[in-house]
């Protein structure tokens, strides 16, 4: 039932009951106070779809300097749109996606995050072509 204000009317000094509108009710939401998600995070599921998206856009791609960083963009937002679709249940995702070119250097990607051990997840996708190499990492963070 929704809170009711009393409000005071012109021809009387008694006061009557007026319910608030519907939508000031709606908006505000209450906590369910829970702490697991009812669909997880499943690794398996996520690494294959952007394990397939890496190899699909990539394969048969030669390296190019200048539109790497429209290919990242456009490649992370794909696998962003394709984790989304599975519809985990309170997750918040970060898709990094990095284009080195194969040069005889080594690499080496760090990461720093305030991590949930038991509710945070992450995964990594690699595509390796004769030029390039493609990595892309998923990080799923449990939002309450």
């Amino acid at each position: 039932m929704p809170p009711v204000e009393e409000e005071l009317s012109s021809d009387s000094t008694e006061a009557k009951p007026v319910a608030r509108e519907a939508s000031e009710a709606q908006k505000t939401s209450v906590n369910t106070y829970r702490l697991e998600p009812r669909n997880k995070f499943q690794h398996h599921l996520v690494k294959a779809k952007a394990q397939a998206i890496l190899t699909n856009k990539l394969q048969h791609s030669q390296y190019d300097g200048v539109s790497a960083p429209s290919l990242c963009a456009s490649l992370s937002e794909e696998i962003l749109n394709a984790v989304k679709a599975f519809e985990f249940d309170r997750y918040k995702y970060v898709v990094s996606t990095l284009i080195v070119q194969k040069a005889e250097q080594a690499m080496i990607v760090a990461s720093r995050w305030v991590w949930d051990a038991e509710r945070d997840s992450w995964i990594s996708a690699e595509c390796e072509t004769k030029t390039f190499i493609a990595l892309a990492l998923v990080m799923a963070c449990y939002y309450e």
